[in-house]
């Protein structure tokens, strides 16, 4: 069988950026209808959100602009060829390969609709070949990014001496719901932000980079309520249940130790954590559960303060910064991510 290493995480973010107190006197101004105990606590989840500043595909005065679906779908669709595109010709660049050697492209976005789907304008957009194979993941949400990582390696295990690109565009903010006043809408307006990442991985005798040691998906059964969107006149509407960090701490030891144990590890080997950081709430709970083991999650709430929570796109972020680092050849890596079904992703690579 063939080894899939990961070769090169590359990131790129909109032009748009705010800091988060620059943007509470928006939401202020947005709430002015609404009960003042209300105003608020939403205020209040945005100062304590941990994300001290995000970007947007759009200016912050257009978010708050009751704009129609049609027309927040319409700057999706613009800004993620545009996102796309940059961040898969900054993977190639780093790793020094053309784009006419790419075997297979997978893309991955569920915060917007677009059919032919981003795969088909990169291919026109970068000269990719005729023959290349496309897979596009739209309805995953957060854990797309970990999902499209695992069908790239099943693909080069079973083919030698391929390469793949997945592309994750994610624009959280074109999903925002001017008129949802739920908790869930003031929540994931706190927390998201949007940008795109792309991972180059290849099942090259001579590639080099983290391989892949095992990759496994994991299903919470009766537990489609937890997460999504509902699709209305006005958009896609955030679903968001408050009992997911509680949810995947019940399910935790799990979705970990059997994992590790299949895959001839244990949490005690595993030197880097890679984590989804879904927002505060979810980080804390990660952190609870590993610190005990002398474990650290630093770098996924460094991206969540940075960046916020950009869906599929966050996890690849904490990637990139661990593929920066100079790490032990033997040490291994645990890339973990929730998402909607409800399911949680796993990778584990070694160095």
């Amino acid at each position: 069988m063939n080894t899939t290493k990961i070769v090169a995480v590359a990131k790129e973010l909109p032009e748009h950026c705010r800091e988060t107190k620059d943007i509470i006197p928006y939401v202020d101004f947005w709430l002015q209808g609404q009960e003042e105990r209300f105003r608020r606590k939403v205020v209040k989840i945005f100062e304590g959100a941990a994300v001290d500043k995000r970007y947007g595909i759009m200016p912050i005065e257009e978010v708050f602009l009751a704009s129609s679906f049609e027309e927040k779908n319409a700057i999706y669709a613009r800004e993620s060829k545009k996102l796309g595109s940059k961040v898969l010709e900054k993977a190639l660049k780093e790793a020094h390969w053309t784009p006419d050697s790419l075997d297979y492209i997978i893309t991955v976005s569920c915060t917007g609709i677009m059919i032919p789907s981003l795969d088909a304008y990169l291919i026109n957009e970068l000269d990719l070949r005729q023959d290349i194979v496309r897979l596009p993941v739209t309805e995953m949400g957060c854990a797309a990014g970990v999902s499209g990582i695992i069908y790239a390696n099943n693909f080069l295990k079973a083919n030698p001496d391929k390469r793949i690109a997945v592309v994750s565009v994610e624009s959280p903010t074109a999903t925002f719901q001017l008129n949802d006043y739920s908790m869930a809408n003031m929540v994931s307006a706190a927390i998201f932000g949007d940008g795109a990442a792309c991972v180059l991985l290849s099942s090259e005798a001579e590639a080099e980079g983290p391989k892949i040691i095992g990759e496994d998906m994991y299903h919470f059964k009766e537990a489609t309520h937890l997460m999504g969107f509902d699709l209305t006149n006005h958009g896609l509407k955030m679903i968001l249940d408050p009992k997911v960090p509680e949810t995947i701490a019940d399910h935790f030891p799990d979705i970990v130790h059997p994992f590790l144990k299949k895959y001839g590890s244990a949490i005690e080997n595993v030197n880097h954590l890679i984590f989804h950081p879904g927002g505060k709430k979810i980080v804390q709970t990660v952190e609870a559960l590993f610190g005990s083991l002398g474990k650290n999650i630093d770098d996924t709430r460094a991206v969540l303060q940075l960046y916020g929570n950009m869906s599929s796109a966050t996890v690849l972020y904490v990637l990139e910064r661990f593929l920066a680092k100079d790490i032990k050849e033997g040490e291994q890596g645990l890339i973990l991510s929730f998402g909607p079904g409800f399911s949680a992703q796993r990778v584990l690579l070694e160095w």
